[in-house]
């Protein structure tokens, strides 16, 4: 955790806004994965472009955030209305930056949970939208964040590979039983890959945890849309990718203050 003294507070508070601009970009770029890769389509080429009318957004109808309010939510030619979720992810985007800056500082270990945190955000809509986790994310992410025990000092190689092993086995041995006792999938294999690929990242204990507070999102959240929705279908289907990319994001700011404070009620 960084502590500041008042002297340099102006000039980190400077850096945090050029931080949260940094991840907005980031964000803006994220929407055209979201959009793109569940097609099979390059996030390189063409560049943006109205998916209403095709016409190529100018890129300064292509600032994050500010054009959207400045078009008020409408496309430059054809004035179809652009959904609010692409600044919102942009903001998002930029709230974790500033946050990851505040918590871990400029470095390594900012860089590496920035990077892991927009890879389950861009998961997490693509699961929201199409009940997909595309292995062209979750397969390279696997190898990618194995490299934790490089970036992050708390996590050792062993630490890494049973992250790994524990993720994808736990859920691959749930989703096995679910199939025997009921013959039908209950689990996709992409989620298996999610959470080989967080505990890639987190280790054991980060996959244990992702999977609790997952799990308790999952039927919360579920709980509340079969009471809004008016369906009460215990085969409705719910995407469980963006509870895990939850579960592994709280992990990754108190985890283990989490961890630690339950360990004290149950033990004492």
């Amino acid at each position: 955790m960084m502590i500041f003294d008042h002297s340099s507070m102006i000039s980190v508070s400077m850096f945090s806004v050029f931080i949260f601009t940094f991840g907005a970009c980031i964000g803006s770029f994220l929407n055209v994965c979201i959009y793109r890769i569940p097609e099979s389509n390059s996030i390189v080429t063409p560049g943006s472009f109205c998916p209403n009318c095709q016409k190529s957004i100018p890129f300064y109808c292509n600032i994050p955030i500010l054009s959207y309010l400045f078009l008020k939510g409408r496309c430059k030619f054809c004035l179809q209305r652009i959904s609010i979720r692409y600044p919102l992810i942009e903001i998002l985007t930029g709230i974790f930056a500033v946050l990851l800056f505040y918590r871990f500082g400029l470095g390594s270990a900012m860089v590496y949970w920035f990077i892991f945190i927009s890879v389950l955000i861009t998961i997490s809509f693509i699961d929201i939208d199409h009940q997909i986790i595309p292995d062209i994310i979750s397969l390279p992410g696997i190898l990618i964040f194995a490299s934790s025990f490089y970036f992050l000092p708390e996590m050792k190689l062993k630490d890494t590979l049973l992250g790994i092993l524990m993720g994808g086995g736990s859920l691959y041995l749930v989703a096995y039983l679910y199939y025997l006792l009921k013959k039908q999938e209950g689990m996709g294999g992409g989620d298996i890959k999610l959470l080989a690929m967080i505990g890639a990242a987190t280790g054991i204990k980060g996959v244990f945890f992702t999977i609790f507070a997952g799990s308790l999102f999952g039927t919360f959240f579920g709980i509340l849309f079969m009471l809004y929705s008016k369906i009460a279908d215990s085969k409705l289907k719910i995407p469980f990718g963006p509870f895990l990319s939850m579960g592994a994001i709280i992990y990754i700011f108190f985890g283990e203050q989490l961890i630690q404070w339950y360990l004290s009620i149950i033990t004492t």
